[in-house]
């Protein structure tokens, strides 16, 4: 999976989620301001940081060795997935996890106006 793919599938999660560079080189994915995904670009090794419940983010790095403690982030619910060492589905399923974890914890109001705006 490349980042180009990982941002696609982002993208198509929520016509709300907003897309920013910061820092020269990092790209951010947002739902209602929160962030939930997360890249450096430009670098040999592509990953993705996203959230994870603390229990499912220790049980993926010890089964696998593309999934590390996140890079600059709270490393007990953030965590790197290595995209060209796992597969595409696993990545989609937890970057799914990952917006559903940040979306479900915006006001219900918000939640509300971005399901249905």
């Amino acid at each position: 999976m490349t980042i180009q793919d990982v941002r696609d599938h982002i993208l198509s999660l929520n016509p709300n989620i907003t897309e920013n560079l910061f820092a020269d080189h990092w790209l951010s994915w947002r739902i209602g301001g929160k962030w939930f995904a997360l890249t450096e670009l430009d670098v040999e090794e592509p990953w993705i940081s996203i959230k994870l419940p603390p229990q499912v983010g220790a049980q993926l790095r010890e089964r696998y060795n593309a999934v590390r403690p996140a890079y600059h982030m709270n490393k007990k619910h953030w965590n790197d997935l290595i995209l060209h060492s796992l597969p595409d589905d696993f990545i989609k399923e937890h970057i799914n996890q990952s917006f559903n974890i940040v979306f479900h914890t915006l006001p219900k109001a918000t939640q509300s106006l971005l399901n249905n705006g």
